[in-house]
């Protein structure tokens, strides 16, 4: 008898220490998350809707349900700042906040209540100062990155045009995902022996006469990173681009997409996904932020826009697609729209 319950007890023992160490889900459990969108462009937009799309998936398997608030600020911090208070009043059980200014005003209103942060297309999250490391972020904040390869689209200019002596560094000062592809862009051309000019914008008229002047300065390509102020730009600036010949090489395919000659980067489309995956990780399966890796992608897929290729380059998208076979995982064509399909 005595053995009987010694081995009863040891059963029930372990099942409390599996039921701790494995957190379970309830079904028919409502999970309230916030999303906050940086600005209304391409990419960002694709980001948020295959989050939205990728999270009732999740719901519909597991028997959970996310309740999901949408909010877009446009770029405005105090817009930005109300948008998050109310997901705060509200209650939500998780927010998200897609590119890094909307990441790092997350970060700043939840030190003290700790509600868990899921970030999407963070350029460079330890620079920011979001995570302690990517591999290790620390606290109640973790995501997804859209990290680019500033070395590989220099590679792909010159291999364009092996001739090209100015290149031109189209950018939002402002932009925090813009400072180390430009630093490294910088770098490249410098140990190259290329020279460079840099032209600024905060907004659209802005943009539009930095690219007047690059222009008229007779640059002979120019670089974008993934800039979402450049992005919002990309439909007004296009077609004066391409009828000056000068191609824009841009850190994510919705550039391509808004008329840029090329764009070099992640799929979006998977980033919303992964980012929705994450937040099924931490708030159906109990995943800690502070622990979870952020996640990066493969930067190799460039994608060409095949309204303006031959006008810009003098080639065909078969040519340009063997021109850069080796130096991609994949090249894709894309024709001029404003959003995606």
């Amino acid at each position: 008898m005595k053995t009987m319950k010694k081995m009863l007890c040891a059963v029930l023992a372990l099942t409390v220490l599996f039921a701790l160490a494995v957190p379970a889900f309830a079904e028919g459990e409502t999970y309230k998350v916030g999303i906050c969108n940086y600005v209304d462009d391409a990419s960002l937009n694709q980001i948020v809707e295959n989050i939205q799309n990728q999270l009732a998936a999740i719901g519909e398997e597991k028997g959970v349900t996310f309740e999901i608030s949408y909010d877009n600020c446009n770029g405005d911090a105090a817009v930005m700042d109300q948008i998050i208070s109310n997901f705060i009043a509200d209650g939500v059980d998780l927010m998200v906040g897609v590119a890094t200014p909307v990441a790092m005003q997350m970060q700043a209103a939840t030190e003290d209540n700790q509600i868990p942060v899921i970030f999407s297309a963070v350029s460079d999250p330890e620079s920011a100062g979001l995570v302690e490391s990517n591999e290790a972020p620390g606290a109640n904040i973790t995501g997804t990155s859209d990290f680019l390869d500033t070395t590989a689209v220099m590679n792909l200019i010159f291999a364009q045009d092996p001739e090209a002596d100015l290149i031109g560094l189209l950018y939002d000062l402002g932009q925090d995902s813009s400072a180390t592809p430009i630093a490294a862009a910088k770098e490249f051309l410098d140990e190259k022996g290329v020279a460079y000019k840099e032209y600024n914008g905060t907004t659209v008229p802005e943009v539009q006469l930095a690219v007047d002047s690059l222009i008229a300065d007779g640059v002979d390509a120019v670089f974008t990173p993934s800039d979402n102020t450049i992005m919002t730009a990309e439909l007004s600036v296009y077609e004066a681009l391409a009828e000056a010949g000068i191609p824009h090489y841009t850190g994510a395919d919705s550039f391509a997409l808004n008329g840029a000659f090329l764009g070099y980067g992640v799929d979006y489309a998977n980033l919303g996904v992964e980012t929705a995956n994450m937040v099924a990780q931490v708030l159906v399966d109990g995943a800690d932020p502070a622990t979870l890796p952020v996640m990066t992608f493969d930067n190799g897929t460039a994608t060409i826009n095949t309204d303006v290729c031959e006008q810009i380059s003098g080639k065909t998208f078969d040519e340009l697609a063997e021109l850069f076979a080796d130096l991609c995982t994949a090249v894709k064509p894309i024709e001029t729209a404003e959003e995606f399909e």
